[in-house]
């Protein structure tokens, strides 16, 4: 995900603008992996592969979310790892 994507992504469940970003690994301004955080309804949504995954909780896979949180659980915040919806660690 290009970095200035931040300029115009918001929270899909609440709109809520800007959005916290954790990079994990980044290159050239692009980040590879990492996650976004709304901190109004503590929602995360993962970038995997450079790919913001921006889905309402119905339409979110869990087991993909939940292996991505314990794959990264070292290089996110605890806000992400233990308390962001819709599922955490």
């Amino acid at each position: 995900m290009n970095k200035t994507m931040m300029d115009i992504l918001a929270c899909p469940i609440d709109k809520t603008h800007p959005l916290e970003l954790f990079e994990i690994n980044e290159k050239n301004d692009v980040v590879a992996e990492g996650a976004l955080f709304c901190a109004k309804c503590s929602r995360f949504y993962p970038i995997i592969e450079e790919i913001p995954i921006m889905l309402p909780d119905e339409l979110r896979d869990k087991k993909q979310e939940m292996e991505f949180l314990k794959n990264y659980k070292k290089q996110l915040p605890e806000k992400i790892t233990a308390k962001a919806n819709p599922w955490h660690l």
